[in-house]
């Protein structure tokens, strides 16, 4: 099994800054894309960043400048460090990665995208 920890949420004022980890745990072969995604009241989720193994970011139009999504590989972790905080950016963030897994026979398994539970970010303003 593989599980998506994602921890840092909170509640902060417009302006401020937070910081969100996600830790991938588990029968882990090999990551290739982690990204951080976002549910707000009655909207769909929507991709607020991703990056690739080798370190290739993308970025919502909405978050450029002030959102900045890193990777640690031999932690098997993302991270988000969100500045100039708004209202608007008010939502439950959810963390994505794509992962192979190893079995115990020593094979390996395809490429499956597996979900953090959320954690919720509120931006008073």
């Amino acid at each position: 099994q593989v599980q998506l920890v994602e921890s840092g949420g909170g509640l902060v004022q417009a302006g401020g800054s937070l910081r969100l980890s996600c830790a991938a745990s588990g029968s882990i072969f090999s990551i290739n894309a982690m990204g951080w995604y976002r549910q707000a009241p009655g909207r769909q989720r929507e991709l607020v960043a991703s990056i690739t193994s080798g370190g290739r970011t993308n970025y919502q139009d909405s978050v450029k400048d002030r959102f900045t999504i890193s990777r640690d590989n031999d932690k098997n972790t993302v991270y988000l460090q969100m500045y100039s905080l708004k209202p608007e950016d008010t939502a439950v963030y959810y963390c994505n990665a794509e992962v192979r897994r190893q079995y115990v026979s020593g094979e390996f398994g395809p490429m499956v995208q597996y979900w953090g539970q959320g954690t919720q970010v509120t931006v008073s303003s």
